[in-house]
C-alpha cells in the first residue's frame, strides 16, 4: 500500500504538511471542503505546493 506526503498552500500564505494513505486528490477535495475542523479548515481555499509519493507510510511520516 502505498502513502502520501503532500504540503498545501492555504489562502493566508501558510503552509499545511500531511500525510494520507488514501487517494491523495480525495484528501485535497477533503481540505477544501472543510471536513475535518484543524488548520485548514479556516485558510481556504488550499492549493497543492507539493507532493511525494512512498511505499510505505512511515517513511511518508519521516519524510514529513
Amino acid at each position: 500500500m502505498s502513502a502520501w506526503l503532500y504540503i498545501l498552500k492555504c489562502a493566508d500564505g501558510s503552509y499545511y504538511t500531511g500525510t494520507t494513505r488514501f487517494d491523495l486528490e480525495k484528501r485535497i477535495d477533503e481540505h477544501q471542503a472543510g471536513v475535518f475542523d484543524g488548520y485548514t479548515s479556516t485558510r481556504r481555499p488550499v492549493t497543492l505546493a507539493f507532493s511525494e509519493c512512498f511505499d510505505r507510510i512511515t517513511d511518508a511520516i519521516e519524510a514529513e
